[in-house]
């Protein structure tokens, strides 16, 4: 019972967290600062991940000092700085592809996320999972594609007259980091016990050791700063998309480190159905008769996975 709470719990902090997370995200990226000539948009997107992932480090580190306790950590740092590195490129390709492709369109996009943690699961950490799972996985893929061709005919008409756009092509390479983030966690897990505050601690310093250079390198740094003394109201939707993002990923790596990467991605996933939602009422995103239809098959194929997929995975 007490296991049920915990992931009941974490479940409802990731739904809660990264709803609101969502909202922020739309408005900070696809909103409009300013007035008149003076309007313009947000644009900075390695400063924002650096951001973000600096306010999860300190959450992470006043987390171990105060409430969390979780004694000496031994994973080994070339496993903390891979997984770093592809959660990185991930964070960076998903929100990049918002300056292509609909909010919802990168949210049905980004539920494909069991589909690389299971392949990348099956290759790299020797993991099995049941029949039934393979097939309700490819109701989602099912599912993508079918949400994804309709916004796919209208690039061709816009840009370049190619199938896929640039922006689904960020959204794949987001996803395939995904998988290997995942794969890696799993590595972890299974053979250093990894805990879930060490976990968001290390991954966070060395994700803010990657892209701190960058942002400088990359001018952004300057864009951030010149952008704050246009428009100070950034800093506001900043910090509470940080703060947001800090609390979603704390219940993210405490159902990793206690449940696994595909339960997690699995929860998320399903959140995300109601982010979709949100955006539709909230911000006039307009889906397609076909993309409801595609909504649906998607987070069908999530739920009875969530029912009926539960198989324990088991070690080739």
């Amino acid at each position: 019972m007490e296991k049920r709470t915990k992931f009941a719990i974490s479940a409802v902090g990731i739904f809660t967290c990264y709803f609101y997370f969502g909202i922020l995200q739309e408005r900070l990226t696809k909103g409009i600062y300013g007035e008149g000539e003076n309007e313009e948009r947000f644009t900075c997107v390695l400063a924002l991940v650096f951001v973000q992932c600096v306010v999860n480090y300190l959450f992470a580190k006043m987390m171990l000092a105060t409430f969390l306790k979780q004694g000496e950590d031994t994973t080994r740092t070339f496993y903390y700085a891979a997984s770093s590195m592809t959660y990185i490129l991930a964070m960076v390709c998903s929100n990049m592809a918002l300056q292509w492709v609909s909010y919802p369109t990168q949210v049905i996009g980004k539920s494909g996320k069991p589909i690389p943690v299971m392949i990348l699961g099956v290759l790299l950490a020797r993991k099995s999972y049941p029949l039934k799972k393979y097939l309700f996985v490819l109701m989602v893929v099912f599912g993508i594609i079918m949400f994804m061709y309709k916004d796919s005919n209208k690039s061709v008409a816009q840009s370049d007259g190619s199938f896929i756009g640039f922006g689904e092509v960020l959204v794949f390479l987001s996803l395939t980091m995904d998988g290997l983030t995942g794969a890696i966690q799993d590595r972890m897990r299974a053979e250093h016990s990894s805990k879930s505050g060490h976990m968001m601690l290390n991954m966070n310093f060395w994700s803010v050791a990657y892209v701190g250079p960058a942002i400088i390198l990359t001018g952004e740094f300057t864009q951030l700063l010149g952008f704050v003394d246009r428009h100070p109201v950034v800093v506001w939707d900043l910090l509470l998309l940080a703060v947001a993002g800090a609390l979603g990923q704390m219940f993210i790596f405490i159902m990793v480190a206690d449940f696994g990467p595909l339960p997690c991605s699995i929860v998320t996933t399903s959140r995300k159905f109601f982010t979709v939602l949100g955006s539709v009422f909230l911000f006039g995103n307009k889906l397609l008769p076909r993309q409801w239809i595609a909504t649906i098959i998607v987070f069908a194929g999530l739920f009875l996975d969530s029912m009926y997929g539960k198989t324990a995975d088991k070690k080739k």
